[in-house]
């Protein structure tokens, strides 16, 4: 099976930041999360009025994709700013280093264009806290 290139994550991370709710910040922020098995998961941006529950669209896709059983993940693309793309907030770095490698390529480019810029995960987060725990899928095969 063909990955999907990081010119397609963009193009989906965009899409997805089209579906945000961001009435506070007006700042739309779209997220293409790839699993090794060629799914692609999405999440935008959703804020709320009571700005800490706010949640971001890295994790948005990252928990929806969870949800769907997946838990190894291969590049993430984000899609977010006008004139200068965002990168992971810290929260959702840390959130992502719980289930994404250190070496992930993570692109990142704005709403409209320009250059896509990529950085391996460990490069956004080099000394990122991590509990030394059961892999994931361990625990997933004690579940009932």
């Amino acid at each position: 099976m063909q990955q999907p290139t990081v010119e397609t994550l963009i193009e989906t991370a965009r899409a997805a930041a089209r579906k945000a709710y961001c009435p506070y910040s007006n700042y739309p922020v779209g997220a293409a999360l790839l699993a090794r098995d060629g799914r692609i998961f999405t999440g935008c941006n959703v804020e709320n009025a009571s700005y800490g529950l706010t949640i971001c669209a890295e994790r948005v896709a990252l928990t929806g994709a969870v949800a769907q059983g997946a838990s190894d993940f291969v590049a993430l693309a984000l899609a977010a700013g006008a004139d200068e793309p965002a990168t992971p907030c810290g929260a959702c770095l840390q959130v992502l280093v719980e289930f994404c490698p250190p070496e992930m390529p993570v692109s990142f480019a704005t709403l409209s264009g320009g250059t896509v810029r990529t950085l391996p995960l460990r490069d956004f987060l080099p000394y990122a806290f991590r509990l030394q725990t059961a892999p994931l899928d361990a625990i997933h095969e004690q579940t009932p």
